[in-house]
């Protein structure tokens, strides 16, 4: 683990230990007093066998007076029940308290990923796969909550064993401790190689499993699509290569971090048998007392339970420690542009809703230009109509005007003030928006519409369903207004969507509207309905409307025809068809008889 990493995940222990630090901190403490309890059991046991042989001896020899000092050894295993109780004590409260802890931060962790997610911006999305948030989301955190919560005490007990283990072995003898120690470097040297070799196939392993995450969410979300064109097999194929790959990274992360735990095992043996040879010796030849051998021998075998612990521990502290990288990674991308003005600072009455774009230059990718010197200037309550081939720039100058992407050169005002003088939020509470792929939630009909403006109430919930020319088919679905859209919004047909969309944003009252294909894809009587309803929604208010359907945009103030980024036409319908130019030729494909 490089110190990049390091620092990463030190910055999210930081996080996660913020809110309730004592409940981490008192766990560990409580885990590493017990630890050190239990190391003294062995040294206790050792002074009464220790009492005992020389007692033992005495009795042997005819010795005067001699028996077996029972008080001492009484005296002992009091200390060992307290002992016993103690730890037991102390284990029970440090999984209470660390329960608490785990569950308090990392719902607080979720509550700042989800807050990271409303500050992202659209670029983020737009570049990302859904599925790679959503494991960030929930399989990345809950692989570190179960970590902390089944490892971290467990962790903290081993390592504190094994010190405090080998300084009652230095204590009992000096130069056997030391020689003992020889063991200590050479496990660690072989760990970090293993866990070194393995802790790139582990990030590849949570990194593959984001993959097939997302892969599974996209081909579910488009399930129906599959069926149609029978890509039932490809996707079969393409999951089972995704699931290759994941098996391969997974089987060569925890194979070789499994391999650790053998190598000790082997390593604690050698060093035991050793040890059992010179301590012997040392009884025999060196005046050592038995009880200490017996306690020096038994610290040899107690050493590998925790050793053994913490190469256990291995594969589940290495899997977080990559799903803990990428919640840092996540947590650091870069943010929307620091707000300048909170939106109350914002009266949306006083805006007329004039927009003017300014020699506006914008490109997604370095070195490919798509907006070059835009320029626009529309009068309040006008109709501007957007139309061009795919890829014209069309939907980019709606991502400018919302402040989805920030232009690289030029500017872009709101009633003569820019809009990079505003906040974000404060700009964006001047527009309402309907767009191709209509979208409504789990929720009640009403509170989708509600959407728009919170604080409505039913009473212009149902005014606006009246405007958008919906109230109607609502009053028809059982449960009125109080009908739940189901997960996927399938229990309504699109047409109805985008009605509940105009709904919505009738009930927002924007200074500006933009409609984005909003009729793309309805039948005829739906197509009217709609815009009835757009037409009632743009009353008093400057649209912007993106169309493929021109015979929708007859009636624009301003029609914008639009090629490379670039205006190359521009006027009412009939100025545009008498230029008889691009604009006619889109016309006339689409309307020509025979």
């Amino acid at each position: 683990m490089n110190k990049t990493q390091l620092k990463k995940i030190g910055r999210l222990i930081q996080v996660c230990m913020s809110a309730d630090k004592y409940m981490f901190i008192l766990p560990v403490v409580f885990t590493a007093l017990g630890s050190i309890l239990g190391a003294l059991n062995p040294f206790l046991i050792g002074l009464a066998i220790t009492e005992l042989s020389r007692n033992i001896k005495d009795i042997a020899n005819g010795v005067a007076g001699a028996a077996v000092n029972y008080s001492y050894i009484v005296f002992i295993a009091v200390c060992l029940t307290v002992s016993a109780l103690a730890r037991q004590t102390m284990t029970y409260t440090s999984s209470y308290l660390l329960a608490g802890g785990v569950q308090n931060s990392f719902k607080d962790l979720r509550t700042r990923i989800s807050q990271k997610m409303n500050r992202l911006p659209v670029s983020y999305f737009d570049s990302h796969q859904q599925g790679t948030v959503l494991n960030t989301v929930t399989n990345d955190v809950d692989t570190v909550s179960n970590a902390v919560q089944q490892s971290l005490l467990n962790m903290v007990y081993s390592i504190t064993s094994i010190i405090s283990t080998f300084v009652m072995m230095l204590y009992i003898s000096l130069p056997l401790g030391l020689l003992s120690m020889v063991m200590i470097p050479t496990a660690l040297f072989i760990s970090r190689y293993m866990m070194k070799r393995s802790q790139n196939e582990f990030l590849n392993m949570q990194n593959t499993l984001a993959e097939l995450n997302g892969y599974i969410q996209e081909r579910y979300t488009g399930f129906s699509v599959v069926k149609l064109y029978n890509s039932e097999q490809d996707t079969i194929e393409k999951f089972q290569e995704i699931n290759r790959r994941m098996n391969k990274a997974g089987f060569r992360a925890n194979f070789t971090s499994s391999l650790i735990a053998p190598i000790m095992e082997l390593l604690i043996n050698l060093t035991y048998v050793i040890m059992v040879l010179l301590t012997g010796y040392a009884v025999l030849l060196s005046g050592m007392a038995l009880g200490s051998m017996q306690a020096f021998v038994q610290y040899i075998w107690i050493v590998y339970e925790p050793m053994g612990q913490l190469t256990q521990l291995a594969p589940a502290v290495q899997s977080a420690t990559a799903s803990m990288e990428r919640i840092v990674n996540f947590l650091e991308e870069p943010e929307e542009n620091q707000e300048l003005r909170p939106i109350e600072a914002l009266d949306t009455d006083q805006y007329s809703g004039q927009v003017e774009f300014s020699k506006a230059r914008f490109s997604y990718t370095k070195n490919k230009p798509l907006i070059k010197d835009f320029s626009l200037t529309t009068k309040p309550g006008e109709k501007i109509a957007i139309v061009g081939a795919t890829g014209a720039g069309k939907t980019t100058i709606i991502n400018l005007l919302m402040r989805f992407y920030d232009v690289d050169g030029g500017d872009i005002r709101i009633d003569g003030e820019s809009i990079y003088d505003m906040s974000r939020s404060a700009e964006r509470s001047l527009f309402g928006m309907v767009l191709q792929d209509a979208w409504l939630y789990h929720a009640t009909i009403a509170e989708n519409i509600r959407f728009g403006r919170l604080d409505a109430t039913d009473e212009e919930v149902i005014q606006a369903a009246k405007d958008a020319n919906v109230h109607h088919f609502i009053q028809t679905m059982p449960g009125g207004y109080q009908m739940m859209i189901n997960e996927e919004g399938s229990n309504v047909s699109l047409g109805q969507k985008q009605l509940l969309t105009i709904a919505r944003a009738l009930l927002a009252n924007p200074r500006i509207l933009i409609l984005d294909e909003a009729t793309s894809s309805v039948d005829t009587r739906l197509e009217m309905l709609i815009q009835a309803a757009m037409k009632h929604a743009m009353k008093g208010r400057t649209s912007f409307v993106i169309a493929h359907r021109l015979s929708t945009i007859k009636d624009a103030d301003q029609i914008l025809v639009m090629n490379d980024g670039d205006i190359v036409e521009q006027g009412t319908h009939q100025e545009l068809l008498e230029l008889k130019g691009t604009y006619e030729k889109l016309y006339n494909s689409q309307f020509a008889e025979g």
